[in-house]
């Protein structure tokens, strides 16, 4: 019961009454793992399938993914080693001359949500420092996300990049955002997603 109703606050984006539920359900006994995966996963999941199909917004999102980890939160401390495997590690930024965060935070939160590792290098991420990012935190994957025409060069740039530094061949490369298309993508060197619940299902096929 107590599992359901977490759901049903997250979707609803009700931050308080995930954290009480979440308390409640450690309080009867439930584990952890259980409380992730039939709880807050199970609300979360929902949430994506529902901005895929256009039935929740951007604003919607961001709330459920703050009462996901509001939830997140609360469980963390109480978790052992082995019970929440990381899907991965992934690094993400907006690019070199480009200052928009929203989408790209989207993606990160969504990512976080489905058991990915996720370092957020910000807005106006110079290929440089993208890739020092890489290296230092061996990530499995890499987002890029660029709004303007004017700055998807950079995309590009970092590629090249990565490929200078030998670190192409061991990192999956997403990129997204309103200019961006698959044939961009294709031709850079990368694999594009519309959105970030799209995000989410290339980066679980990139690491199958």
């Amino acid at each position: 019961m107590e599992l359901t109703r977490i759901a049903e606050a997250l979707k609803a984006g009700r931050v308080e009454d995930v954290k009480t539920y979440t308390e409640m359900a450690l309080s009867v006994g439930k584990e952890p793992k259980e409380i992730i995966n039939s709880g807050l996963m199970a609300g979360m999941n929902v949430v994506g399938e529902k901005f895929k199909n256009g039935e929740m917004f951007v604003p919607e999102v961001l709330i459920a993914s703050k009462a996901m980890n509001a939830g997140m939160e609360i469980i963390k401390p109480l978790l052992k080693e082995g019970d929440v495997t990381s899907k991965g590690k992934a690094v993400f930024a907006t690019v070199k001359g480009d200052l928009h965060d929203i989408g790209k935070k989207l993606v990160c939160m969504m990512m976080e949500s489905s058991g990915y590792e996720v370092v957020d290098l910000g807005v106006d991420a110079s290929p440089e420092k993208i890739i020092e990012a890489v290296k230092e935190h061996d990530a499995d994957i890499v987002g890029m996300s660029a709004m303007l025409t004017t700055t998807m060069m950079a995309m590009k740039n970092t590629v090249e990049g990565l490929k200078e530094n030998g670190l192409y061949d061991d990192v999956k490369v997403m990129i997204g955002g309103a200019p961006v298309t698959d044939n961009y993508a294709e031709e850079i060197g990368a694999n594009y997603s519309s959105d970030s619940t799209e995000a989410v299902e290339l980066a679980n096929r990139l690491m199958a």
